[in-house]
C-alpha cells in the first residue's frame, strides 16, 4: 500500500480525508499500467478496482493504440512492399533463360496489350490479364488464382511467348507486324 500511495503521490495530488486516507487521486488517462505480480513464472489476474467511466475509456483507448501501432511498426519492418507485375516480370525472365534486357521488349509488348492491370478485359475478343490470354481460364495450367495474380499470369504469359515466339524480341516483332501477338 505504501509503495502505490508513493507512486500515486508523484502522478497526482492527493487531498486528505477521513482518518488520513487519500480521498482522490489524479492521473492522467493512459500514463498509469497495472503492474500484474509473477509468483512461479505465471503472471496473475488484475485485481478489479472501480474507476471512473472515461478513465477506463481513455485507459482503453491508450493502450490499444499503441500496442496496435507497436504491431504494425514491426509487421512494416520484415515486409517490404509488394512488388509491381514489372519486377515480376524481371524477376521471371531467367526462368526462361532470357536476359534482362528481353524487358524492354516485354514492357512496350505488355503495356500495349493490358498496361500491365492484372483484371484487364478486352470485351470483344475477352482476352483477359496481363497477357491478354483468350480465354483467360487457360492461364489456370500456370498457377492458382489466375483471376487475381500477377505472377501466375506472368509466368503463363512467358511460357506462351517462349512457346510461340521463342523470346519477347520476336513476340514484340511480331506485335508491330500485325497488331497481335
Amino acid at each position: 500500500m505504501a509503495i502505490a500511495a508513493a507512486v500515486a503521490g508523484t502522478l497526482g495530488a492527493w487531498s486528505a480525508g477521513a482518518a488520513g486516507q487519500p480521498a482522490a487521486v489524479t492521473r492522467p488517462a493512459g500514463l498509469v499500467r497495472e503492474v500484474h505480480p509473477v509468483i512461479s513464472g505465471r503472471p496473475q489476474p488484475p485485481e478489479v478496482r472501480a474507476q471512473p467511466a472515461e478513465l477506463d475509456v481513455f485507459s482503453s483507448i491508450a493502450l490499444n493504440a499503441s500496442s496496435s501501432l507497436a504491431a504494425a511498426g514491426r509487421v512494416a519492418a520484415r515486409r517490404s512492399p509488394a512488388p509491381t507485375p514489372r519486377q515480376i516480370a524481371i524477376r521471371l525472365l531467367h526462368r526462361f533463360h532470357w536476359r534482362k534486357r528481353q524487358f524492354r521488349y516485354l514492357n512496350p509488348l505488355w503495356s500495349r496489350e493490358s498496361s500491365w492491370n492484372v483484371y484487364a478485359l478486352n470485351a470483344y475478343s475477352g482476352a483477359y490479364g496481363i497477357p491478354q490470354a483468350v480465354p483467360g481460364s487457360k492461364m489456370a495450367s500456370a498457377g492458382r488464382h489466375w483471376r487475381t495474380s500477377a505472377r501466375t499470369q506472368i509466368r503463363w504469359g512467358l511460357r506462351y511467348i517462349k512457346d510461340r515466339y521463342g523470346s519477347p524480341a520476336a513476340a514484340w516483332r511480331h506485335e508491330l507486324a500485325t497488331g497481335w501477338y
